[in-house]
């Protein structure tokens, strides 16, 4: 068993997977979900349930979240029952929630004020780099906590990178999600365009993922799509909600962002639609839906 204890908040479509893997490396966990039924799994395998935030934090020495919308991670962190309430001084908390990075900032200054270290760790990989262990992993914060925390993230994640102080974890998570969200409209478009021109669309995938137009998107959703399966790797709800923040976080900077206010409006019509619980990828629909395919 190893030395340090772990605590875990957050067992949804990643949270689950990334929190198996400490747990697997011998490391003894202490969870807690909303739904206690998603983390059954894990405390079948040995990971110890917790009534609430307050509780794991008061039995561990590194706290993982991973939940929602910024809101949670607020209630999680700083509401009556959170995290920073037993959170013990020398611990340290990681949220690895995309969320604002204002926000991380405010926990990293909470969490100081108590002897707390804290870094955001956002991740990208989806359902599949969970699973696999090889999500992207991009912290904020102090570089000596981050050194800490580097060899659990390491059995999350292959491409980890230290991005500099509270919230630019957050920030470098922005600049991914800006990039995502045009390429998959890229995406849809390109398979349309291949299923009205009576391509086989696996075949498609097949060249033009090998090629300049190759990209995660097409090489991972792309098939998902031809098989009609929109389960969501990372749900289209949580999708908008980063969109937003980065929206507002240009409008602060002063940038203009047209090709992400676009992809925005897109997938603010697949909520209208009754989407918002499919997988990024569920995009498709909604240009499908356009062109009456």
């Amino acid at each position: 068993m190893m030395e340090e204890k772990i605590g875990w908040i957050g067992t949804g479509v990643m949270g689950k997977s990334m929190c198996a893997h400490l747990l697997n490396a011998g490391y003894k966990i202490f969870v807690y979900n909303r739904t206690k039924a998603k983390a059954e799994d894990l405390i079948n395998n040995g990971a110890v349930w917790c009534s609430n935030p307050k509780e794991v934090a008061e039995k561990s020495d590194i706290i993982f979240t991973i939940v929602g919308f910024p809101k949670d991670v607020e209630e999680v962190y700083l509401g009556d029952n959170g995290v920073l309430k037993e959170a013990q001084q020398g611990s340290i908390i990681v949220d690895m929630t995309t969320s604002e990075p204002s926000l991380a900032q405010h926990i990293f200054e909470q969490a100081k004020l108590l002897g707390i270290s804290s870094i955001d760790a956002p991740v990208s990989g989806g359902d599949v780099g969970a699973k696999q262990g090889t999500l992207a992993i991009m912290a904020g914060g102090d570089k000596e906590t981050y050194e800490k925390v580097l060899p659990l993230f390491q059995l999350m994640g292959k491409n980890i990178a230290y991005m500099g102080k509270a919230g630019a974890g957050q920030h470098t998570k922005m600049s991914n999600q800006i990039l995502i969200a045009s390429t998959m409209i890229g995406v849809v478009e390109s398979l349309l365009y291949a299923y009205k021109a009576g391509n086989d669309l696996q075949e498609v995938i097949n060249v033009i993922g090998k090629g300049a137009a190759g990209c995660w998107s097409i090489n991972n959703l792309g098939p998902r799509i031809v098989n009609k399966n929109f389960d969501p790797g990372f749900f289209i709800k949580h999708f908008i909600k980063d969109m937003g923040i980065a929206l507002k976080e240009a409008k602060a900077m002063s940038l203009s962002l047209p090709g992400l206010a676009l992809a925005y409006q897109f997938y603010i019509a697949a909520e209208a639609l009754g989407l918002e619980n499919l997988g990024t990828h569920g995009l498709y629909k909604v240009f499908a839906k356009m062109n009456a395919v």
